[in-house]
């Protein structure tokens, strides 16, 4: 979003008509579009509308040092022309240490920027690390990539953050792994339907998950 010029007018139709549909929730970083994202999102939201919506953003992890994160959350909160951040999230670990982020996060929970902080594409050593942290403690969430072709962390931070009652926000983009599997509408009988294209994809890509689990079993 926010990449082309030529569709801003249209992202923000979209993002608008969204909003008038119920759309709770908006989730960008300064990272999407360079900060045009978080401009175009601070431009549907002026006004009354930004208490409609649960606003997300996130950090860079070169922008993660203690004095860094607080410059960059205002950066965002100047480009999104708001006051606050719902949640503000660290983008993927990087070579900062967490103990500075923590800090930069704790003091903008403090001044009031942002409401809560969690993380992103953290792993469960990540995850294990950071709550072992002075702080860390606190981490609200982890957001990572979750759909029918990557599916690792059931194996691990999944369990890892049931236990913890930690919540988990998954994001579902498509995987290509995923996609590329799907068979060619050539391989079912004709005549088909989506409902018939929809069972045989679920039955390929499920039955050697179950397969698994029953050797384990």
């Amino acid at each position: 979003m926010a990449e082309d010029p030529r569709c801003r007018e249209d992202e923000f139709s979209a993002l608008r008509l969204g909003l008038d549909l119920g759309l709770a929730l908006i989730d960008t970083a300064e990272m999407y579009g360079d900060g045009d994202a978080e401009e175009l999102v601070g431009e549907v939201i002026r006004g009354r509308r930004r208490d409609d919506v649960f606003l997300v953003s996130k950090v860079l992890p070169s922008h993660a040092g203690a004095d860094a994160t607080i410059r960059a959350c205002e950066g965002s909160l100047r480009r999104l022309g708001t006051d606050r951040l719902d949640l503000y999230l660290l983008h993927w670990r990087g070579a900062t240490p967490l103990d500075e982020t923590l800090d930069g996060f704790a003091t903008l929970v403090d001044q009031g920027k942002i409401r809560h902080w969690g993380v992103s594409n953290f792993d469960w050593a990540d995850m294990d690390e950071l709550v072992g942290r002075a702080g860390g403690e606190a981490v609200a969430t982890d957001q990572v990539l979750y759909n029918l072709g990557r599916r690792g962390i059931e194996w691990d931070l999944l369990p890892w953050c049931g236990d913890r009652r930690l919540p988990m926000w998954r994001t579902r983009r498509s995987s290509r792994a995923a996609c590329s599997s799907i068979p060619r509408c050539g391989r079912w009988p004709r005549p088909t339907t989506p409902r018939r294209v929809k069972s045989r994809y679920l039955h390929d890509t499920l039955a050697p998950v179950r397969r698994r689990q029953s050797v384990m079993g």
